[in-house]
Order: structure tokens, then sequence, then C-alpha cells
């Protein structure tokens, strides 16, 4: 593969040096979490690439909604890493030679049939400009690593699962490290950081790469915790298992996350995140029915008793996403009329097996009121009919954390994708409103702000939500890229001599 070269690297930074921000181009970019807390660290956001339609709507919108129609419809367009080519991207929007175009990269493409490549193929299939087509899942992470070849920037960002460290034998981003040190000039790191840490009112451990060219600078660090908190035994064991590859091999560009000191303040709260939003009861009161659920009807924000929390208070204030003035329009729930009594009965931090429980004894309770009022016993096909309006289906021991209820004084576990299809991980803390939590109350806890806005109807919007990297834990790391940017553009401009020819 061949190596970036430090001409337009400096070229780059002579830019900076006249006080411009550092252009981002944000690939696998979802709805944009990466590149909102790029933007709110300085940085600015010229293109993405997403091949969710409703998720590049989403991205474009809150990014460049404030350009022309025919631009933003160019930034709104999907697009496929897999066969759109760097050059076309900036030539659709208007940005020129893509060497030129951008400072930083940054994207968290999957890693799925990695292991079909191998460390000892990498160099070879990176530097095919067609390999990536022999399986484009597994070699999503090439497509990334030809970005970086041909836009050549000076810094970057990759994301990805706790499992990319051990994939199918590899240390993924052990060996994307490698790659970038060895053949493309890039100094790198990667570590394990669990974004409780970082301000954000969940447990969401993440890989997280970061990178930049060698004539940027020569060390780049991860940033250290603001906040402190004992993670519960489930994760140290989640942790172990991806930490075995790094611990068997060794890796220099491993760098331990820093999880602070019991004198820091503890962890963001479910209830500091969502508990100033208004409560919601129309399910209890019959007027929530089944169907997609739109964004067309905002909810005011309650009159507050007291004074919000400080996280509370960042999420109605975000320069350029603040609150909207006639309240949300994405505070909106699942409907779920078998679960609601359940909801309100099973305790806080409860699983599924508590869940399960707990609807067995309001059947049994159920049954008994029946047959006292009536005078009769119910026959068996009357109770398995009522059972199965009852009680979920699912096996109590093959399902252990398809249902969680949030404890008001902890954060919540990880906000994934699939939340988009039931919310059962996330049942809000409040019995008495016997729910899961919202929209609007997944995107608090994934730290989008307020005024960000969510394209499409209630399943895509918890999608592009779970999907996304939480924008304080990008912001986190934006500002580590921004410490090496600043700190090389205040060392002398290096000018190199030019050999002049005999004559």
């Amino acid at each position: 593969m061949h190596r970036v070269k430090g001409g337009i690297i400096r070229e780059k930074l002579t830019r900076l040096r006249r006080g411009e921000p550092p252009r981002v181009l944000d690939l696998f970019a979802g709805c944009g979490g990466i590149s909102l807390g790029f933007q709110a660290a300085g940085f600015r956001i010229d293109a993405a690439v997403e091949i969710d339609p409703i998720a590049a709507r989403t991205h474009a919108l809150n990014f460049h909604g404030h350009e022309p129609p025919e631009v933003l419809a160019q930034h709104a367009r999907s697009r496929d890493i897999t066969s759109v080519e760097p050059g076309e991207v900036t030539a659709d929007l208007g940005l020129g030679d893509p060497e030129r175009a951008f400072d930083v990269l940054v994207g968290g493409p999957p890693c799925q049939a990695y292991a079909r490549v191998g460390r000892a193929k990498l160099r070879e299939v990176a530097d095919h400009p067609s390999a990536y087509k022999v399986d484009p899942r597994g070699n999503l992470y090439l497509r990334y690593l030809h970005y970086i070849r041909v836009t050549k920037p000076l810094a970057l960002l990759i994301e990805n699962v706790p499992d990319s460290l051990n994939y199918g034998g590899h240390n993924v981003m052990g060996e994307i490290a490698e790659l970038l040190e060895k053949d493309l000039g890039y100094r790198a790191r990667y570590s394990l950081i669990n974004s409780a840490f970082h301000g954000v009112p969940q447990m969401r451990d993440r890989v997280y790469l970061l990178a930049v060219h060698e004539e940027v600078d020569h060390e780049i660090h991860f940033p250290r915790a603001i906040k402190h908190m004992v993670l519960p035994s489930g994760y140290g064991g989640t942790r172990s298992v991806a930490l075995k590859f790094v611990d068997l091999f060794g890796s220099d560009a491993f760098e331990e996350a820093d999880h602070g000191t019991p004198d820091l303040p503890g962890p963001v709260t479910a209830k500091e995140a969502i508990g100033d939003l208004s409560p919601i009861t129309l399910h209890l009161e019959g007027k929530l029915k089944k169907g997609a659920q739109r964004f067309q009807v905002p909810t005011a924000y309650p009159r507050q008793l007291g004074a919000i929390s400080a996280y509370a208070k960042t999420m109605r204030t975000w320069a350029g996403f603040e609150a909207p003035e006639d309240g949300l329009r994405d505070h909106v729930i699942r409907y779920l009329p078998r679960d609601t009594d359940i909801f309100r009965a099973m305790p806080n931090g409860a699983e599924y097996p508590a869940a399960h429980a707990t609807a067995v004894r309001l059947y049994e309770e159920h049954i008994q009121n029946r047959e006292q009022r009536g005078g009769r016993r119910l026959t068996a096909g009357e109770k398995t009919m009522i059972f199965r309006t009852m009680v979920p289906p699912y096996p109590v021991g093959s399902f252990p954390n398809r249902w969680w209820k949030l404890k008001s004084d902890f954060p919540v576990r990880t906000l994934m994708a699939h939340i988009g299809k039931d919310t059962y991980s996330h049942i809000h803390y409040d019995g008495a409103q016997a729910r899961v939590i919202s929209v609007r109350e997944a995107a608090r806890l994934q730290s989008f702000p307020d005024g960000f806005t969510f394209c499409g109807t209630m399943n895509p919007a918890y999608r592009q939500i779970g999907n996304a990297v939480p924008p304080l834990m990008a912001k986190r790391l934006a500002e580590t890229i921004m410490d090496s940017l600043r700190r090389a553009c205040a060392r002398p401009a290096v000018t190199r001599r030019v050999p002049v020819a005999a004559e």
C-alpha cells in the first residue's frame, strides 16, 4: 500500500495555521453521532457516506439543512461505499480534488467476515483496488483504508464493537493499527472505552482507534475519564474476552482506558438524563393505537418544580441544536398493551426472568379474581387463552437480558440498533408510567441533544440512535485529535529546499 507522503499533509497544516477549521469526511456515517461530536469540538462536517437512505437524510438535515435545496439534496443521497469512489463524493458536493478536500476521516466500518482477509493478506488485498468486491461486508475496512490512501487525512478515527479485538482469531484493530503505522505513515493507538466514564448516561463499551500522520504528531493518547464508577460484573467478563488477543500477543498500539478515581463525580444517571421530560400516559388512557408512530405532535416540556440536571441542561442548550420552542416531536413510545401491568409491577433493575415471573403472578391473580367473581372454575382452554394474552412467550433461559427495567440512579445499558424492534431492553424506571422509553429518551441516553432531528418514523429513528456513536463520547475523542492538530500548527512550518538544476 502506498505511503501517504508529507507534502499534502504540510499543505493541509498550512491551511489550518490560517485559522480555518479542520474538514471532516464521515464514512459509515449513520445519522451523525460522530459528526455531531466533532462539530462540537470545532471541526467542520463537509461530507458523509451512508448507505441507509433515512439515516443519510437525517445526517444531511442536521449538518447541511441551512444549504440551498439542491446542495442539501446531494448531501442527503444514500451512498454505498463499496461502489462510490472518493472523487465521486467530492464531485457531487463540489469539493474539488479528493486529495485536498478533507483533513480528518471518521467512521465505524463493520468487521463481519474480516477473518477471511486476515493479517497475512491485509496489505496485499488492501492494495488491490477491487479486493473489497470479494466479500464486501468483511472488506469494508479495506474501503476505509482506500479512502485514507486517496484523501490523505491529517488524522482519523475508527470505531467498532469489542469483538473487533478478538474476531475469528484476529485482533482487527491491532492489525489495522499495524498497517497504518508501517505502510501508510500514521501513528495509531486504540483502546476499549466505556462511554459512562466520559459523561454519557450509558454503559457502552466500544473500541476506538485514533491515528495522526507522522508529520502531525508522534504521540496520541486517549482522553482521561471525567466520571468514575464500578462497572457491573458482566461488563468485566465481556472486556476480558475482548482483550484476550491484546494480552496474548501484546500490542504497542493498545492503550488501557482510564477509569478515573473515586474522587471523580459519579456517572450520569438515567434520571439525570431523562427525568425532566414529560410523563407519557396516553397508553394508560386508551389513546395510543397500534401503527407507525410519526413525529407530528409536539410535546411541551413540563413546568419544573426544581432545577434540572446539568446533563439535561446540556441536552437542551447544545449550540446549534437547542431545544425546540414548541416542544419535542419524537417523545413517542411503542404500543405494547399486553405488557403495561408487567412494566408497572416488575422491580427496577430486573431482567426478563423477573418480568416473566411477574407476568405469571399477575396471571394467577387474574384467574383467581375471575373465578371468584364468576362463581366457577375456568376451563383449561380458557386459562390457556388468558395465559397467552398476559404472559410473554419467550423462554426464560434463552433471553435473560431481553428485558431490563432501568434504575433511576444508575446509567443504562448499551442501546443497540434492534431497540427499534421492541425496546424491552430499556423499560422506563418510573413504574407509574408503565412503558418503554420514547424515541427522544433513547436519543437523550445516547447523548443526542433535543434539537437534533431524526427522519423517518419511530422504528427507523430508534435504529439510527442505537447504531450511533454517542456524540459526547465522539466529542471527547475529537478534542484529543484537535489537540494534536493544534500542537502541529504551533510548530514552525518547515520549508523544504528544492535543489536547483545546474544550467
